[in-house]
């Protein structure tokens, strides 16, 4: 008997302690989950003022919705909403115990990049079961089908569209821009003659804007990299040894106020397209260049216009831009051959970049980087990369000119070149080749350089990559899709080319 009542006392307590265990645990988990408990962690004092300023707070309907509502699975998926609060949950108390909050960039952590991890669509929809609520705009309900119709193949998310729903953002735009940047300064009613092969200033008529061109001297260069590189990628090789001519290179990718000078006197639609003009060969009045619908939104990101670089144009847009200038300079614009531009960005060198440095050193990827950090002297004043552009744009002046006397080659925001991409275009190169101009046809333009998020390792001299139409629109609810502006890339933009004029040669 004495042996029963003691299995029954030990089953008893094991009763009660699990059940005190699990009473403390609940109490626990609930505790951590209020939001008083997130804002002891998360420090940015800014985010709960945001929040509530935000239709997720202040709407309507008196409905408050909590940190753990947009940034946990729901509760009813219980797996993932445990593994996802104790990921996040550890990750948040070694941060709030090992880093300076400090130097905590809260700006970038608000950009849709960084969003997308931490936000789960799940929640969303499961709040929003209605996607048609009366009153809603036209627009809103052509959005909603679209992402009804498209969540599964693109992979579509809520703050796609509504990044700032859960922390009020007032630069974000959810709406067609309406008016066109005032433009600054005197309007320039005639360009200048270009009379020698050096740099000059070119004064786009009839516009406030102007754009420094830089004289490129012709040579030879190999092209690639060679397969000792460290970083490299297949498709920087075979090298080749290329010749190319003497061209005028933008010294900045092109800016918000150059191409809103282009945008404010091409943006009415109807008109003649700059196909048409260039396969008649005909020099039409300037009004024959249709020219950008209006983009969906802030296309700066609320970064800032001026002279940032220009972004979210379409690689039609950017050739578009450069058929206008030719038209209004009387001078021959495009985009830079893939070719051109290494060369460009090279300024007479061979090593991985224009300045010294090995791409390893300078590589944030790899998990004893995420501890130790990147070695960032000698890259970090020549480059505008994912370690110091607190994931935005940045102003030309944040970088030293290459060699040549151009700025941003290399990260702030990849640039369009003409060339179609091809994996293997250089083994099709021939050691020799003067000015190459890359496949006759393709799907996708090469673009070169990095951008503000790539990794050392992407910004070499070298390094490849090209356009993802389709992924760069798959938010665009438009039938047919715009073909001026991408919706779903931030960091691409381009420079401009001018040709030497044939008694300059």
């Amino acid at each position: 008997m004495s042996k029963k009542k003691g299995i029954i006392t030990a089953l008893l307590c094991g009763i009660v302690v699990g059940c005190a265990f699990m009473a403390g645990f609940h109490y626990t988990y609930a505790k951590t989950s209020t939001n008083e408990y997130c804002m002891s962690c998360h420090v940015h004092t800014d985010a709960d003022a945001a929040w509530k300023q935000s239709m997720h707070y202040s709407n309507g309907s008196g409905t408050v919705t909590d940190c753990a509502a947009c940034h946990l699975p729901p509760e009813d998926m219980p797996i993932r909403h445990f593994l996802a609060k104790t990921k996040m949950g550890a990750k948040d108390i070694c941060s709030h115990l090992l880093k300076n909050k400090d130097k905590i960039d809260w700006d970038a952590k608000g950009e849709m990049e960084h969003a997308m991890k931490i936000v789960y669509n799940e929640s969303c929809v499961k709040c929003h079961t209605n996607l048609y609520p009366e009153g809603v705009s036209d627009e809103a309900v052509v959005a909603h089908l679209y992402y009804e119709e498209n969540a599964a193949k693109y992979k579509l998310q809520c703050i796609s569209c509504h990044l700032d729903a859960g922390h009020y953002d007032p630069d974000y735009k959810h709406e067609s821009m309406k008016t066109v940047p005032a433009a600054a300064g005197p309007v320039y009613e005639t360009r200048g003659e270009m009379t020698a092969f050096a740099d000059f200033t070119e004064t786009i008529p009839g516009t406030s804007a102007s754009i420094r061109m830089i004289a490129v001297p012709g040579g030879s260069f190999e092209i690639g990299s060679p397969a000792g590189e460290p970083l490299r990628k297949d498709d920087e090789g075979p090298q080749r040894r290329v010749e190319l001519s003497p061209f005028f290179m933008a010294e900045v990718e092109t800016t918000w106020d150059q191409f809103w000078a282009f945008y404010g006197e091409t943006m009415s639609e109807g008109r003649t397209s700059p196909e048409t003009i260039y396969a008649n060969n005909t020099r039409e009045d300037i009004d024959a260049v249709s020219g950008p619908t209006p983009p969906f939104g802030a296309p700066d990101q609320g970064w800032g216009m001026g002279s940032r670089p220009a972004i979210t144009m379409t690689h039609y847009a950017a050739e578009t831009f450069c058929q206008w200038l030719s038209l209004k300079t009387g001078r021959k614009y495009r985009l830079p051959t893939e070719a051109e531009w290494e060369y460009a960005a090279r300024g007479g060198t061979s090593d991985p970049y224009y300045f010294e440095g090995s791409p390893k050193k300078f590589s944030g990827e790899g998990f004893l980087k995420g501890v130790f950090k990147a070695d960032t002297a000698g890259i970090a004043s020549n480059v505008v990369y994912a370690a110091n552009s607190g994931n935005r744009t940045q102003e030309p002046s944040r970088v030293a000119a290459n060699p040549f006397g151009l700025k941003n080659m290399l990260g702030n925001v990849m640039e369009y070149c003409s060339d179609f991409y091809a994996e293997d275009a250089y083994s099709t190169l021939q050691d020799g080749a003067v000015n190459p101009r890359g496949p006759q046809s393709g799907t996708e333009y090469v673009v070169r350089g990095g951008y503000y998020a790539s990794d050392a390792a992407d910004v070499r001299c070298a390094a490849r990559s090209h356009t993802q139409h389709d992924a760069w629109l798959r938010t665009d609810p438009q039938n047919p899709k715009s073909i001026w502006w991408y919706s779903d890339i931030k960091g691409i933009g381009f420079r401009v080319v001018c040709e030497v004029p044939e008694e300059l040669k």
